[in-house]
């Protein structure tokens, strides 16, 4: 990771709200969810609120970088239905060499809807993806990561 990362940067992100976003969409084979009301998926807010950190993260990244998600802790205050855009914050509160920390909001279009902490861990992809790789083949799984390779040079269709 780059140097140029400070505590104190912030970045936005707007994402409008679609119903593929609710609550029946999340999991569409539970019926405990078919059957809750058609707003924003908290799990859905979690992955938009990691989204808006691996965005603010990505200009301070080397060549071959990335970040994975290692602790959450939001809120989820109100609900956002369909048609509304929810407005994310995120603000680095803290860097501890790979381990960066954010502070968040997020506000749809008449609330505060969510707020807490996030934490990412800064990797070099081909070292995590060969990890990944190594316990797949341990556990007899094949690795998303490995499917792909197989898929490349034509053992899996």
């Amino acid at each position: 990771m780059k140097d140029t990362l400070k505590i104190g940067e912030t970045f936005s992100f707007a994402y409008p709200i679609t119903r593929e976003r609710t609550v029946p969409a999340f999991y569409p084979d539970a019926p405990e969810f078919q059957q809750m009301p058609e707003v924003f998926a908290t799990g859905y807010l979690v992955g938009l609120m990691e989204w808006t950190c691996v965005k603010l993260l990505a200009p301070h990244l080397d060549e071959g970088e990335g970040s994975l998600g290692i602790h959450v802790n939001f809120s989820h205050l109100a609900a956002t239905p369909p048609g509304l855009t929810v407005n994310v914050e995120a603000e680095c509160a803290s860097i501890d060499g790979n381990r960066v920390g954010f502070k968040l909001k997020a506000y749809d279009d008449q609330d505060l809807i969510s707020e807490g902490k996030h934490e990412r861990f800064v990797v070099m992809w081909d070292r995590f993806n060969a990890k990944v790789a190594e316990k797949a083949a341990a556990s007899g799984a094949a690795s998303g990561a490995a499917m792909q390779a197989n898929t490349n040079a034509g053992m899996i269709s």
